[in-house]
């Protein structure tokens, strides 16, 4: 592959600034957005290079949103995301730059005056920002630039190619950097520098993928440069923690091998506790596990929360594991560890209720482990959210229906993705070569690919049925009202459950789905496949609530007289 050349100059290495870029969506996860990688390359550099002085700097959180053009990629958004919602089954209507602007980045790094600078690229349709953030600070300074991630991961010689790119790294981190600075300081070989990609004579070469450090070498993140006030749950600081890197399973639609490898690594249980407990003396009272697999050994799980359970006993802390945790290793005794050691609440991934799906994606699950799981967490006081994906390849419409039956009828709030196509994930080898378009395309609210069996209007229907039937597992009704029709005739204080009654009111009776101005008035939502939903609610016939109690759904001519 041939790729634009252009002069490098390699300074001695005394400063190098690590960042977290901006990202441009329709929406922000601001509690999932601490820059744990590049925490954790900077107490990598400093325990191995200590002469390096290496700053964090995260220009995502704490720099507010404004907002900006949708992309042209996803004009054909405009039909579904065109107008202001306050309804509580609102969708999208603007497109958001979530975190500082590229000039002041620029500005700001240059103050920093460093000698090198990396950037973080985790997800793929954030490409864009990461390119333009590096051609910013290029204008500034005459500094590398190495861009990680698994976006680069998945796709390397896309962003290799950038003239503002000068460095890339495959997989984890920290010893390529670490040896890609050391070979900066010493005039070193840049072809024996493991995982690196780099540009030569006018070409991208791409280097050897070998093993990172082993994960008893590292030390923890080194948190000092973030605000403890930053990142919260809650009201509350919250730190990620990583038990294990690594991930057994081969998802069809996932790409995180490309990053971790397939071999799972875990830490040692002692070794998370003292990490917690560091962290505990700064300050920070929520741990959010962010592996993979958090209990993909479930011996060691159990001890690591038995070992917590005694150490907080008597301290208010609070335990998530918001990236989900694998029902397949899960058991009766492990939630139950859970939920003493501190755990709040569980991310399951069901995907799909069709087992002849879940072969096909590769995943290793059954749907029966599912049911028990969930219905063993609803027991022990584990607030759950279980997630499907609508649009899977090869899944036709009926069987999203079956997958968000059972979902109705389990006390967790159903979470929904729809599908997308990530680089270097199996199911992208199926499909066309994807280019930029496609990227800019890959996120849950792009709805970018249909199929003859699931049209666009049927993800949107489905998408929006989910928070319809999470809105109605969340509002209690007295224990003689236990269908929807008696539901529907209540008036309620709360102006939020009063709009989404109104509405459901006359989506029964009307059959048209309606959103709420910022004045209060109703709008149709004509992209709503009324229809589809009727289908869905006959199917369900009746769900449960997050407190246990079933609500019974009789669609019948009864819902014309509740208007």
């Amino acid at each position: 592959m041939v790729c634009p050349q252009f002069p490098v100059k390699y300074p001695a290495m005394k400063k190098v600034v690590l960042i977290q870029p901006p990202v441009q969506d329709f929406y922000d996860t601001d509690i999932r957005l601490q820059p744990i990688g590049l925490c954790s390359l900077k107490a990598a550099v400093k325990k191995f290079i200590p002469e390096i002085e290496v700053k964090v700097l995260d220009f995502h959180q704490g720099y507010g949103r404004k907002t900006i053009p949708l992309p042209r990629e996803l004009g054909y958004l405009k039909d579904y995301y065109f107008q202001p919602d306050t309804g509580p089954f609102r969708t999208f209507d603007q497109f958001f730059h979530f975190g500082a602007d590229f000039e002041l980045i620029a500005s700001e790094v240059a103050k920093e005056k460093p000698n090198f600078v990396g950037i973080s690229s985790l997800f793929t349709p954030y490409f864009r920002e990461i390119l333009t953030c590096a051609a910013a600070i290029k204008q500034r300074l005459d500094v590398p630039i190495l861009v990680g991630g698994s976006h680069v991961s998945a796709d390397p010689v896309s962003i290799l190619e950038n003239d503002a790119v000068d460095f890339i790294i495959q997989g984890e981190g920290e010893r390529p950097l670490v040896e890609l600075l050391q070979a900066l300081l010493n005039n070193g070989d840049l072809k024996q520098v493991a995982n690196l990609g780099f540009k030569s004579n006018g070409q991208c070469i791409l280097n050897e993928r070998q093993a990172n450090y082993a994960l008893n070498e590292l030390p923890i993140p080194d948190f000092s440069d973030l605000s403890l006030d930053t990142y919260l749950y809650d009201g509350r600081p919250v730190c990620m923690i990583m038990a294990s890197r690594g991930c057994p399973h081969a998802c069809a639609f996932c790409s995180v091998s490309k990053t971790f490898g397939r071999k799972y690594r875990p830490r040692e249980p002692e070794d998370i506790l003292a990490e917690m407990k560091a962290r505990y003396l700064e300050g920070y009272r929520v741990f959010d596990f962010e592996d993979d697999n958090l209990s993909f050994d479930l011996t060691r799980f159990k001890e690591l929360c038995r070992l917590i359970t005694t150490e907080f006993a008597d301290k208010d802390t609070q335990l998530l594991a918001m990236n989900g945790i694998s029902y397949k290793s899960l058991d009766p005794e492990a939630l139950a560890l859970m939920k003493e050691a501190g755990f709040t609440h569980l991310n399951l991934a069901l995907v799909s209720a069709d087992q002849k799906i879940l072969r096909a994606m590769g995943r290793p699950h059954s749907v029966e482990g599912f049911s028990k799981i969930a219905t063993e967490a609803f027991r022990h006081g584990l607030k759950t959210v279980a997630y499907q994906i609508l649009g899977l390849p090869g899944e036709n419409l009926q069987s999203m229906i079956r997958t968000l039956t059972l979902l109705a009828q389990q006390p967790v709030l159903i979470g929904v993705s729809i599908f997308y196509l990530i680089p270097g994930s199996k199911l992208a080898a199926s499909f066309p070569v994807q280019n930029e378009i496609d990227y800019t395309r890959a996120r849950s609210t792009a709805m970018a690919i249909e199929s003859d069996a699931c049209s666009r209007d049927d993800l949107f229907t489905l998408f929006i049925t989910a928070r319809i039937l999470n809105f109605l597992k969340g509002t209690s009704f007295e224990h003689d009202d236990s269908t929807l029709s008696n539901l529907l005739k209540r008036d309620y204080p709360d102006p939020r459950t009063q709009n989404g009654i109104l509405i459901l009111r006359k989506l029964m009776a009307e059959r048209t789905l309606h959103g709420i101005t910022r004045k209060g008035d109703l709008f149709p939502i004509q992209r709503f496949n009324v229809n589809l939903f009727f289908r869905i609610l006959s199917e369900i016939k009746w769900l449960r609530q997050l407190d246990g109690s079933e609500l019974h759904i009789v669609v019948d001519n009864e819902f014309h007289n509740i208007v």
